[in-house]
């Protein structure tokens, strides 16, 4: 089985970069790291080596989630799982490699929903300036949560193919996943929906102040809440989702279950009921999940824009 470090990176697709910019760094909280050759924009997020990378894009959404390795032996692992379901893989050239502090990188297209996912190992070198929280504590990048109407095919495949343990599942709507040895209760996350679509990226933080805060910070800023404060039964995670500029679906979370590595607690199906989503009784609003496609990546070719993709 491969074992995994963390959720690393995740880049989104963005209609206006320099607005984006403004509001992940000012109303998000992330801290601006460097401008790429590729115009694209990078934010340290939180203190455990997690980047956020946005790129300017007809269509917003999802373009990449990258999974740090626990070491070098962890590509053989990787290969074999691989090469026996018949998936292809580029190698990250070494100047993107470079660009992102990584040693090594390979990346597919989840065949389901033509997703870019990468594995890397990260380089040790100790970093020249470490993440200073503004306007709120962040700890990391929690998760990302994907759409599809390939849903059980897309479970499958992470679990089999990509070892993601199950944690929890919300009755043929949504399932969560932990990469291993990762502690916490969910790291990626599938939903049924009628599109390949990016449901939410998470952001982990380390006071539920932040939450209460973020909640008058959005007030005044007209940014648009969509669900919460609340608290998710699976994970039992407090929440607060709201949405960025071009309407992608961004969480706040303060807390969650952590499983350990050896005989964790099973999975759990919970009931398709309100309850099951908000022990709190709240109601999510219908624009939450509701923008953001994954753009299409093809090993060999890169990421592809599909004929008549619309957010």
């Amino acid at each position: 089985m491969v074992r995994y470090q963390r959720l690393g990176r995740v880049e989104l697709n963005v209609t206006e970069l320099k607005r984006s910019r403004e509001f992940y760094a000012n109303i998000v909280g992330l801290q601006p790291l460097a401008e790429n050759p590729d115009g694209s924009v990078s934010f340290r997020c939180g203190s455990d080596d997690c980047i956020v990378v946005l790129h300017e894009s007809p269509v917003p959404g999802f373009r990449l989630m990258a999974l740090a390795l626990e070491g070098e032996v962890e590509f053989d692992a990787l290969r074999r799982e691989l090469d026996e379901y018949g998936v292809p893989y580029d190698e990250v050239p070494a100047a993107e490699c470079a660009r992102h502090g990584v040693v090594r990188a390979w990346r597919i297209a989840e065949p389901n929903m033509q997703a870019a996912i990468e594995f890397y190992l990260p380089c040790t070198a100790v970093r020249t300036a470490e993440f200073v929280p503004t306007v709120a504590k962040i700890q990391r990048l929690g998760h990302v949560v994907f759409c599809t109407p390939q849903y059980k095919e897309s479970i499958a495949f992470m679990q089999e193919v990509l070892g993601f343990l199950p944690s929890d599942d919300i009755e043929d709507i949504i399932a969560f996943m932990r990469p291993p040895p990762s502690p916490y209760h969910h790291g990626v996350g599938v939903g049924r929906g009628l599109h390949h679509g990016l449901h939410h990226v998470n952001f982990m933080v380390s006071e539920i102040d932040d939450l209460g805060l973020a909640l008058n910070r959005f007030k005044r800023h007209d940014v648009p809440v969509v669900f919460g404060p609340g608290r998710h039964p699976a994970s039992t995670s407090v929440f607060l989702y709201f949405l960025d500029p071009d309407g992608l679906t961004l969480e706040y979370s303060f807390g969650m279950e952590e499983f350990s590595e050896f005989s964790p607690r099973m999975p759990r199906t919970l009931p398709q009921l309100p309850q099951s989503i908000d022990s709190w009784g709240g109601m999510r609003d219908p624009r939450m999940s509701a923008v953001g496609l994954v753009q299409p990546y093809e090993v060999g070719a890169g990421w592809q824009r599909k004929a008549g993709a619309a957010a």
